[in-house]
């Protein structure tokens, strides 16, 4: 992976999928700025990278909150002069209600975070690519954001949003050196899909049985699809969405 001495910001990245993606980044010489909205959890692992003689540093940021998301890339930027990559990760999962039943509180808490929030990330690194020349963004969608999710209509609302944005955002600045792509991860193993199973038990045979692997993805799995989007091995491609769901979406 090509990624060696880039600087790159992954929100939510105390936990989950966005830990494995600033594991990975480190792993490959990258230089990594953990931010999630638990300070705590984005320091352990920014002193995991650090333990594993890679280079770290934590921020505490709500993405949901722009001036804290201007801080987090302003920060970045003061500290390492630049900034190549964000990967914009940082979500919350679903209300696990019928549309009628859903709650307006639910659907403002995650389309605050999931939609609103990649906007805010997008808007403000954009802005440092446009006067550095040059710039990586991999938006975290999901299996959600490409077909049918009932009981899931903000999740699902905020998913579509980031494909969307991601696409735009793709068309404007790929004469300027900036490209924009997205992963979409089926079911993976992480603190969202422990949420769904605890919620509901009997959703763990539904759900490994419309995947052909018979398996959930790893978030490690998903991590690598991440660094290679983001780095120079793949120049040419911006705009796109990859799936990654153990062949759920066939």
């Amino acid at each position: 992976m090509e990624v060696k001495n880039k600087i790159v910001i992954v929100t939510g990245a105390g936990s989950g999928i966005g830990k494995a993606t600033a594991i990975h980044f480190a792993k490959y010489g990258a230089t990594v700025v953990v931010s999630d909205i638990n300070l705590e959890s984005a320091q352990k692992v920014a002193d995991e990278i650090i333990s594993n003689e890679g280079k770290a540093s934590a921020n505490k940021c709500n993405v949901a909150n722009f001036e804290e998301v201007e801080n987090l890339i302003n920060t970045t930027v003061q500290k390492y002069d630049r900034l190549d990559v964000i990967v914009n990760n940082a979500g919350i999962g679903p209300n696990l209600l019928r549309t009628h039943e859903s709650l307006l509180k639910d659907w403002d808490r995650v389309i605050a975070v999931n939609q609103t929030g990649v906007f805010y990330c997008m808007k403000v690194a954009l802005q440092q690519f446009l006067r550095q020349g040059h710039g990586n963004i991999v938006n975290i969608a999901s299996l959600a954001g490409l077909k049918a999710s009932p009981q899931n209509i903000s999740y699902s609302a905020s998913k579509f949003a980031v494909v969307g944005m991601t696409k735009s955002a793709a068309m404007e600045y790929a004469t300027k050196n900036i490209r924009v792509n997205a992963v979409c991860p089926g079911y993976t193993e992480s603190a969202l899909l422990d949420q769904l199973i605890h919620a509901k038990p009997e959703m763990d045979t539904v759900l490994k049985s419309v995947i052909p692997m018979k398996r959930y993805g790893k978030a490690a799995e998903i991590a690598e699809a991440v660094v290679w989007l983001a780095s120079d091995s793949t120049k040419f491609i911006t705009g796109q969405t990859i799936t990654l769901d153990g062949g759920t979406s066939l």
